[in-house]
C-alpha cells in the first residue's frame, strides 16, 4: 500500500479563500503595511547606526528587534501577496520548510529579545547606578547572540521532526504561509511527538519569557509610582503601558495559537491571530519602542536638518 503513495514535492497555500475583489483590496492594504514595516524599522536601523548618541545597549537591542521585524515581514508577506494575486501558485516542499524554519527562528528570537529588553529597562530604572556594570557591551552582545542561537536551534529541532514525517497528500495548506501546525495536518503519519515538542517549546519560549517580562515591568511600575514629579511619572507610565500592550498582543496571540485547545479556534480565526503577531506587530514595534522615544525623535530631527543643509 505504501509503495503506491506519491510523496508531496510542493504545496498550495489556500490563503484567505475570499473573492478576487477582496483579494485585490487585501493585496493593496497589506502591501501598504509591508512598506510601512520596512520603512519604520529601516529608519530605526539607520538612525541608530548613524547617530553616535544612540550607541548604547538599549538601542543595540532595538536594532536587533528591528532586524527581526524586517526579517519577519520579508519571510511571510511576499509569499502572501503572491498568493492573493495567484492562489494556485505552488511553493516547493523545501521552500515551505525553509519558510517554517525562518518564521520559527524569528518568532523565538523576538520572544527572547523582549525578555532581554525588559531586563535592560528594569536595570536602567531600578538600578541606574549599576547599569553600566550590569548591561556592559559584552553582556549585551552575549545576550543578543544567545537569543539568535537558541531560537535557531529550537526551530531546527521542529523542522527536523517535520522531515521525519511522510507527506503523501493532500498538498493544500489552509494558511497564507507555511505555518508549522498547518503543515503537520498534511502529514501521513501520527504527529503526536511534534505536538508534544511544540507544546513544551511553547511553555519554554512563550510562558517563561512572558513571566520574566511581567516581573520586570512590575518592578519598573513600582519604581515609577515612587517618582515624585507628576510629569515624569506620567511619561514613564505611558511608555511602560505601551510596551506592555505590544508584549501582551505578541505573547497573548501566540499562546492562544499554540497552547489553547484547537477546537475553540476555527482555522479562519487562527489566520487573523497570525496576522496580529506576525504582521501588525512588526509594524507597530518601531512606533511603540522607538519613534515615540525622545532621543530617537531628536536623532531624526538632526538627520533631517543635516540633509536639508547639505
Amino acid at each position: 500500500m505504501e509503495e503506491n503513495q506519491t510523496m508531496v514535492t510542493e504545496f498550495i497555500l489556500l490563503g484567505f479563500g475570499l473573492g478576487p475583489r477582496i483579494h485585490k483590496f487585501l493585496f493593496g492594504l497589506f502591501s501598504l503595511f509591508y512598506i510601512f514595516t520596512l520603512l519604520g524599522n529601516g529608519v530605526i536601523l539607520g538612525l541608530i547606526s548613524l547617530d553616535s548618541r544612540l550607541h548604547n545597549p538599549m538601542y543595540f537591542l532595538l536594532c536587533h528587534l528591528a532586524i527581526v521585524d524586517i526579517a519577519y515581514a520579508c519571510n511571510t508577506v511576499p509569499q502572501m501577496l503572491v498568493n492573493l494575486l495567484n492562489p494556485t501558485k505552488p511553493i516547493s516542499f523545501a521552500g515551505c520548510l525553509t519558510q517554517t524554519f525562518l518564521f520559527l527562528t524569528f518568532a523565538h528570537t523576538e520572544c527572547l529579545l523582549l525578555v532581554v529588553m525588559s531586563f535592560d529597562r528594569y536595570v536602567a530604572i531600578c538600578q541606574p547606578l549599576r547599569y553600566s556594570a550590569i548591561m556592559s557591551w559584552r553582556v549585551c552582545f552575549t545576550l543578543a547572540v544567545n537569543s539568535w542561537a537558541c531560537a535557531s536551534l529550537l526551530a531546527l529541532v521542529h523542522v527536523a521532526l517535520i522531515l521525519r514525517r511522510p507527506f503523501c497528500g493532500p498538498h493544500e495548506i489552509n494558511h497564507f504561509f507555511c505555518e508549522i501546525l498547518s503543515v503537520l495536518k498534511l502529514a501521513c503519519a501520527d504527529t503526536w511527538l511534534n505536538q508534544v515538542v511544540i507544546f513544551a517549546s511553547s511553555v519554554l519560549i512563550l510562558v517563561g519569557p512572558l513571566c520574566l517580562v511581567l516581573v520586570s515591568y512590575t518592578r519598573i511600575l513600582s519604581a515609577i509610582l515612587r517618582i515624585q514629579f507628576g510629569e515624569g511619572r506620567r511619561k514613564a507610565f505611558s511608555t511602560c503601558s505601551s510596551h506592555l500592550c505590544v508584549v501582551g498582543l505578541f505573547f497573548g496571540s501566540a499562546i492562544v495559537m499554540y497552547m489553547a485547545p484547537k477546537s475553540h479556534h476555527p482555522e479562519e480565526q487562527q489566520k487573523i491571530l497570525f496576522l496580529f503577531y506576525s504582521f501588525f506587530n512588526p509594524m507597530l514595534n518601531p512606533l511603540i519602542y522607538s519613534l515615540r522615544n525622545t532621543e530617537v525623535k531628536g536623532a531624526l530631527r538632526r538627520a533631517l536638518c543635516k540633509e536639508s543643509h547639505s
